[in-house]
């Protein structure tokens, strides 16, 4: 068995680097994992599962292992991004789930990352952890705490009626040639706002364009769905022949499950109901894709988004943390 990295809470248990493990050795956690995340949250966890069995396989995925008697109880792990730390999921056994063996993961990845030349941020959103005071987090001095909201709505009993718009705006399904415009639209929409300081790549349009590259090549937010994406464009007449004013983008997360994975509008469309417009076209057509409800996830903090969320008729279903650790 691979060495112990880092102080054990019990004198059973050990901690050990991912690198030294493959796939397999995780396999009765990986399928628990996929099981709670469709059970919990009507999300298909399967593929995102793959990526990390191909990635362990290849020796290449930074994290830790928990593991009690020889048996393999929890794990998480962590990418390198620029000068930045991304923790991409946390997970321990029902069976053995406890706060304390919770915190132990995540500390044996905070000391590695730290540690870490120029790594000067570390950002973390595990929506299968329970939100913790800020005092009860690793490394507590350094962390900035954020409350999210995992929203879901039934698409069959929604009554999605149309709105009017206060401006004129023609709606385009999405194409691949609106990302440039998208990015520079999404740095534009989060300068100063919440979302900025949660996520640093909605500060700048290079950060925007990663983020969009993410949501449309990799499962981590379910299979990017094109039909109930669009983009809103200044203007009445068909076609993008004015400035780009919001997006809505959608996945599918599940069979019959959607999920928007970004919706934002232009500091100018702010409360023009374009926004609403937009979150409309994306629900019908994942209804019309026999899809059954629909997920999103929304900072508490924002309020203007949270209420008009709430008068579509989705409802929180789950609250988690969003966690910035910075000054290290």
């Amino acid at each position: 068995m691979a060495a112990r990295l880092h102080p054990a809470p019990s004198r059973t248990e050990e901690i050990v680097d991912l690198r030294r493990l493959s796939a397999r050795h995780l396999e009765p956690l990986f399928a628990e994992e996929i099981e709670t995340w469709r059970a919990e949250l009507e999300w298909d966890f399967e593929k995102s599962a793959d990526l990390v069995r191909r990635f362990m396989d290849l020796r290449a995925l930074n994290g830790s292992a928990l593991i009690e008697q020889g048996e393999i109880i929890g794990y998480v792990y962590y990418v390198l991004e620029d000068n930045k730390g991304l923790i991409g999921d946390l997970y321990v056994r029902r069976a053995f789930r406890t706060p304390e063996r919770e915190r132990c993961l995540l500390d044996s990845v905070l000391e590695t990352v730290m540690a870490t030349p120029q790594i000067a941020r570390i950002e973390c959103q595990l929506l299968m952890i329970p939100p913790a005071p800020p005092h009860l987090l690793p490394r507590s001095q350094f962390v900035n705490l954020y409350e999210r909201n995992f929203m879901r709505l039934d698409l069959q009993k929604a009554v999605l009626r149309e709105g009017r718009p206060r401006r004129q705006a023609s709606v385009e399904k999405w194409s691949d040639f609106y990302q440039e415009a998208t990015a520079q639209l999404i740095a534009a929409a989060y300068t100063g706002h919440v979302d900025g300081q949660i996520n640093d790549q909605y500060r700048s349009v290079a950060g925007a364009r990663r983020f969009l590259y993410n949501i449309v090549q990799y499962p981590g937010c379910g299979v990017f769905y094109r039909q109930a994406s669009f983009a809103a464009f200044a203007g009445g007449e068909p076609g993008p022949s004015g400035g780009l004013l919001g997006v809505s983008l959608a996945s599918i997360v599940a069979p019959h499950c959607g999920h928007i994975t970004q919706i934002c509008v232009s500091p100018e469309a702010h409360g023009t109901g374009i926004g609403y417009q937009l979150l409309r076209q994306s629900l019908l057509k994942l209804r019309e894709a026999g899809c059954g409800s629909a997920s999103l996830t929304v900072t508490a903090r924002n309020r203007d988004a949270v209420s008009l969320y709430e008068r579509v008729g989705f409802q929180t279903v789950r609250r988690f943390s969003a966690c910035v650790w910075e000054g290290f």
